[in-house]
């Protein structure tokens, strides 16, 4: 049995677009179960009619209070009767094949729980704009790559990867995933899933783009526009606690996010070194001293053991910003 978990707010202008990319698969669903979280518009409206018409059962499920974007999909996926359960946002199309090639793969590859997928970006206009959502987070060659080589946990230990909206999931794994924690901001139920199940290996990727991924100013989750990156002339004219604040930022999260998963029996405590030089790397950066002079041997200690590479790529960058700025 196949069931989608969908979750709206005040989706109305894009939403029966989705709905009608899901009913075209060429896989058919058995059920969709909807967890709106309070829309004023005409969302509950276009759900009803589309549930009259609807090939398969439609379960809508209106909060009553607002649950925001974590605890939404966590309510919606509880109730999802499916043992494959497709994350689905409201504003995005599938590709008709999509339930197909992620099911398949599933049949394939036993010991895998969960599997994701590249998306073509398209505009509020329903336009494509020629790129992926891998190109935008950089999801090349290089980390596909680390994360078949088992090193998934590693590449999210840094940010953001696995999309929602391309996520299909077993049911069995979720008993082990809830209550999804909601005290790190930045990790919201995509990203939690994601990781957790990355520590097991349990999660992988399939290299299509098997939807259609809406960018739009009023999106309620999902990326944002892209921030230039510092020069290195601007690393002279800003103050300082300007820098700081978004290090200490990183510490923060590194630290609660190890915290987490430390206390999680199913996380091997291997898997989290990582983590830890991580949190220890930004909380060095962001207690350097005033004077730069007594700043150089502790710079000098994370440049010669790699640590920069949790930094930038171009670890050069932040280590000769620290030490001058």
């Amino acid at each position: 049995m196949i069931s989608v978990a969908l979750c709206t707010y005040n989706g109305e202008k894009y939403l029966p677009e989705q709905l009608e990319s899901i009913i075209r698969q060429s896989v058919p669903v058995n059920e969709i179960v909807i967890c709106d979280d309070g829309s004023q518009d005409r969302t509950i409206s276009l759900l009803n009619e589309f549930a009259e018409t609807a090939p398969f059962p439609v379960r809508i499920f209106q909060n009553e209070t607002n649950l925001g974007s974590t605890r939404n999909f966590e309510k919606c996926l509880s109730l999802c009767q499916g043992e494959i359960i497709f994350c689905c946002d409201q504003d995005d199309q599938w590709r008709e094949d999509k339930v197909e090639k992620q099911t398949n793969y599933f049949a394939t590859h036993p010991h895998v729980d969960a599997v994701f997928s590249n998306a073509l970006i398209i505009d509020g206009d329903s336009q494509t704009t020629l790129s992926t959502i891998w190109e935008e987070i950089e999801f090349s060659e290089e980390p596909q790559q680390r994360w078949k080589d088992g090193k998934a946990h590693e590449i999210l230990f840094g940010g953001f990867v696995v999309t929602g909206a391309t996520l299909a999931l077993r049911r069995s794994c979720l008993n082990r995933l809830m209550p999804f924690p909601t005290h790190i901001p930045q990790l919201i139920h995509d990203a939690w899933i994601a990781l957790a199940l990355s520590l097991e290996n349990k999660i992988d990727f399939i290299d299509e783009p098997l939807i259609f991924y809406r960018m739009h100013a009023s999106q309620q989750v999902g990326f944002s526009a892209k921030t230039d990156p510092v020069r290195f002339k601007d690393r002279f004219n800003r103050g300082r606690q300007e820098k700081l604040t978004p290090i200490q930022e990183k510490t923060d999260t590194a630290q609660n996010l190890y915290k987490l998963l430390r206390d999680i029996p199913f996380v091997p405590r291997e898997k989290l070194i990582k983590l830890y030089l991580r949190q220890r790397h930004f909380q060095m950066r962001a207690n350097l001293p005033d004077n730069r002079l007594l700043r150089l041997v502790p710079i000098m200690k994370d440049v010669m053991s790699g640590r920069y590479a949790f930094s930038s790529k171009d670890w050069w960058l932040p280590a000769l910003g620290d030490l001058f700025e």
